[in-house]
């Protein structure tokens, strides 16, 4: 690796040490919890492996530092730039390019390189993954180099847009089709196409990875790691802004909702257990202090009821919030056996309960498609409208509310300058025990442009969620207990 050490003891180098901290604190910008401990234990860990072999290296820090698994992405785009392959190990091509194919000009064969990169890819073979290795440096170096007003750089998109991935994937997919063909001819069965398929778009995808990994690394030598890093790696799942959430994102946010909801239903637990003794029974505690001369020395409590609370949740799942009200549905949805009932009603224009469309069974996509599909959550153009879904919920379901249920409602507040209708939202925080309103947009938007939730937060306790991490805290604060 391109990182200075000896061997036996790298970790008591003063520049491996250095190197170390630096990389725990990349990490720790990023969203990781990476605390002394940890990086204590990730300094014996280079003691003990020292730094000849780079895959073990990465998998010891990682069981150091890594407490979650949504967080093995960041850590392996971080540990990429701050511990990159070294330099001799990816040596490309003599100059005479005996190697690798090229045209009469001394340009790269970029037709003759697909079809190498589809070879090494679908290859068994020991040796593929190095050769590999040393084609995508040199796909990067000829193919993705450019010169920009700072000098010359690299770019994957450059690189990527002239390899065709494709095209590469055409040629993988028909490659491992050869080695599945029956023996007389003829198409494979459909469940191995299917394999086949699969495993090709698994193999470019790596491809693609790579390529971007390699070019981030030769930035990186130019520009600094620190800088780069600030950039190339992406936030840990639970701090991406659910409203700018890429697909990839909201898909590693989904993988966290059982963990999350795991640690929530543990901290409720405690909340339960804390409160078991009740407030004081003032009537008790008097009658009892006749003993004393009227001095309550002794203070008797009143037992607390053992019932779980009820929780309501009203969501809007227009496309402007999506991500947001998916994820925290899945949320609340896992949270379903820390309550007595959870009944859950979804909105667009109108509103409509999809209690059953959440159950365990189902993945979000199906049961969001089933939503669209079979509830009655469009009455007009599918534009959210707040005042209707409002006026819908009190009158066809009104009877959900009760003193003993809680409100949760999830949404931006953005009415497209319609009615909000808060005689009706005023109407349902009075009836429920208790009421509260998430909010994924910034505090300081409220209100701006065609937003309610300044007037919205005048009748219900309002609250900024714009991330997992801040949603995990603020409804661990506020689910009742």
């Amino acid at each position: 690796m391109d990182s200075p050490g000896n061997t036996g003891s790298a970790a008591e180098h003063p520049r491996i040490t250095g190197h170390l901290a630096g990389f725990v604190e990349a990490l720790r910008a990023k969203g990781m919890p990476v605390g002394p401990a940890e990086t204590v234990d990730a300094a014996r860990v280079l003691t003990h492996l020292g730094l000849e072999q780079r895959d073990v290296v990465r998998e010891g820090l990682a069981c150091a530092l890594v407490r979650r698994d949504t967080h093995r992405p960041t850590f392996d785009t971080t540990f990429d730039l701050w511990f990159p392959a070294a330099a001799d190990a990816r040596a490309v091509t003599d100059e005479s390019g005996a190697e690798h194919p090229r045209d009469e000009d001394g340009d790269l064969d970029v037709a003759a390189l697909r079809d190498t990169v589809a070879d090494l890819l679908a290859s068994t073979s020991l040796n593929a993954k190095d050769e590999l290795d040393e084609t995508i440096t040199l796909i990067v170096d000829e193919l993705g180099r450019y010169r920009s007003m700072n000098g010359e750089s690299f770019s994957a998109y450059q690189a990527l847009q002239a390899m065709a991935p494709d095209q590469v994937l055409d040629k993988v997919l028909k490659g491992l089709l050869e080695r599945i063909a029956p023996a007389g001819g003829g198409t494979p069965e459909p469940f191995a196409l299917e394999v086949a398929k699969r495993n090709a778009a698994a193999l470019v995808a790596r491809f693609r990875a790579q390529v971007e990994s390699e070019t981030q690394r030769r930035v990186a030598q130019r520009l600094g790691v620190q800088k780069v890093t600030t950039y190339a790696v992406p936030k840990v799942a639970e701090q991406v802004d659910f409203l700018r959430a890429s697909d990839t994102e909201l898909r590693a946010l989904r993988a966290s909702v059982a963990p999350l909801a795991r640690l929530l239903a543990s901290r409720l637990a405690v909340r339960r257990k804390r409160m078991r003794a009740g407030s004081i029974d003032v009537r008790k505690t008097m009658r009892k202090s006749m003993t004393t001369g009227g001095v309550p020395i002794d203070l008797v409590a009143q037992r607390p009821k053992r019932t779980r609370p009820e929780l309501v949740v009203l969501c809007d799942i227009s496309g402007s919030v999506a991500g947001f009200s998916n994820f925290t549905l899945q949320l609340v949805h896992a949270l379903r056996e820390q309550f007595s009932r959870v009944r859950i009603f979804a909105f667009i224009d109108a509103t409509d309960e999809v209690t059953a469309y959440l159950d365990a069974q189902s993945g979000l996509g199906t049961a969001i498609s089933r939503m669209m599909a079979e509830s009655r959550l469009i009455t007009y153009d599918g534009h959210s409208d707040y005042g209707n879904a409002f006026a819908t919920f009190t009158n066809e379901f009104g009877h959900a509310l009760t003193h003993r249920a809680s409100l949760l409602i999830l949404g931006d507040g953005r009415t497209n300058y319609r009615d909000p209708n808060l005689a009706a939202l005023a109407r349902m925080v009075t009836t429920a025990r208790q009421a509260h309103w998430l909010n994924p947009e910034p505090a300081a938007q409220w209100g701006s442009g065609d937003s309610a939730a300044d007037l919205y937060q005048q009748i219900i306790p309002m609250h900024e969620c714009r991330t997992a991490e801040h949603l995990a805290a603020v409804v661990a604060r506020l689910l009742p207990v």
